[in-house]
């Protein structure tokens, strides 16, 4: 008895300190905990929303999503080098189409949004066309009777997506500089079949879809590395090299959709996304102490304890926060309180049966036990479903509603349990 005492006071220490870990930023501009604030997601916190096209009619069969992930890779570290935090870049497929989905929260500046990401280089090496094919693709211009194509090289599977990294050096005989390359292990032997198939043609280097160097191949280069010089100022070069570093695109992407989402309008639906949880908690207590008196209060206990630890790890493991985030966070707190009816409703069924308030209780949470367990259990399986194949907001939902419904099982059947034993043995 003196064990499960010490036990509810260390929880309710514990809710104590999460309560002002919560609401300390909130009251104390200075306080230590403002160090670890909320992340909150694009629609509560305004920023840019972009949807990409994804040229992949140059890949082979098989090779889309190897290069879809490669690129959200890519944008993903380029964005990084920027200074967003928790940007979200999602690769979705439509019908016949590859598209890119990046949500940038925070930035108010939606042209340098589209700058950051454009600003990524798209690098591609080609092969010499052979001379006939060359004037036939020339003759057939002149007359109109081609589409526009590149007259004098061939697209080879040799891209950017294959770049391990770049670094800056000058030629030792006219001191000018020149970007160096260097390929992965894959891009290497790409690379190797490439020179050796092409000794004495050339292999032209384009960054960008504009023709920067077009080398002619002494020899079959084994090594996996390749030299630009462009005639590049110094520092032209250097940045080069840092865009280069940061992600040379795997394919090329287009600009078709952008959005601004305002700072105010994210404000509002948070404002109007509290009111709704304190409405709802609030409403929840009141049922819960009428309908219950003083296991209900027990419950109030187990709820608050519930809805601070929440927050807490919200803050602590960098959750985004979202609209449906919130909603799924509020609909948690009604799955919490379901537990405790279960309970409370078996409970009174033992307690007519004559037996004494601890048995009554352990066999009440035994008896509710299997039920809690399965719905809880179906409910998490549905979120994890809901964040695997949902789309970023669907998500949110999915992510808070999971460790909501975790979260209840704890402060239903560990929380309330410890309290009613603690304070209420004597009263019953």
């Amino acid at each position: 008895m003196v064990k499960i005492r010490f036990l509810a006071i260390f929880l309710f220490i514990a809710g104590a300190f999460l309560v002002y870990f919560n609401l300390a930023p909130f009251y104390f501009k200075d306080s230590f905990f403002n160090r670890v604030p909320f992340k909150l997601g694009l629609d509560l916190k305004g920023g840019a929303h972009l949807v990409y096209k994804a040229d992949i009619s140059a890949l082979q069969t098989g090779e889309e999503k190897s290069a879809m992930d490669g690129l959200r890779d890519v944008l993903e570290r380029r964005i990084n080098l920027f200074g967003v935090t928790e940007p979200l870049v999602q690769v979705e497929k439509r019908s016949d189409e590859q598209r890119v989905i990046i949500e940038l929260a925070g930035v108010s500046d939606i042209n340098q949004a589209i700058q950051m990401i454009g600003a990524t280089p798209f690098l591609e090496f080609k092969s010499e066309r052979p001379a006939k094919e060359t004037e036939d693709i020339l003759a057939a211009q002149e007359k109109g009777d081609a589409k526009e194509e590149d007259p004098y090289f061939i697209q080879t599977e040799l891209t950017g997506r294959y770049l391990e990294k770049a670094s800056l050096d000058f030629n030792t005989i006219t001191g000018e500089p020149v970007v160096l390359l260097k390929f992965s292990k894959e891009g290497k032997d790409i690379f190797s079949n490439l020179t050796k198939e092409n000794i004495g043609k050339k292999i032209a280097i384009y960054l960008d879809g504009g023709p920067i160097s077009a080398p002619v191949v002494q020899d079959e280069i084994t090594s996996g590395e390749a030299q630009i010089s462009g005639q590049f100022s110094q520092k032209e070069a250097k940045t080069l090299v840092q865009r280069l570093n940061s992600g040379a695109l795997p394919v090329p992407i287009t600009l078709i959709s952008q959005q601004n989402v305002g700072a105010t309008l994210g404000e509002d639906v948070i404002r109007k996304g509290v009111m709704a949880g304190i409405i709802g908690f609030g409403a929840v207590v009141l049922f819960l102490l009428a309908w219950y008196r003083l296991l209900g209060l027990a419950a109030v206990f187990a709820l608050i304890i519930y809805a601070v630890l929440m927050l807490f790890i919200f803050r602590t493991i960098s959750v985004t926060l979202t609209a449906a985030g919130i909603a799924g966070f509020i609909l948690s707190v009604g799955m919490a309180v379901d537990a405790n009816i279960l309970i409370f409703e078996r409970y009174k069924e033992e307690k007519r049966l004559g037996k004494n308030f601890v048995s009554s209780l352990k066999d009440g949470f035994e008896r509710a036990w299997p039920s809690i367990r399965d719905s809880n259990i179906s409910s998490i399986i549905t979120a994890v479903l809901l964040y695997w194949f949902g789309s970023s907001m669907v998500r949110g939902f999915a992510l808070t509603l999971g460790i909501g419904v975790l979260i209840s099982m704890f402060s239903a059947i560990t929380v309330s349990r410890t309290f009613l034993l603690a304070f209420l043995k004597n009263n019953r």
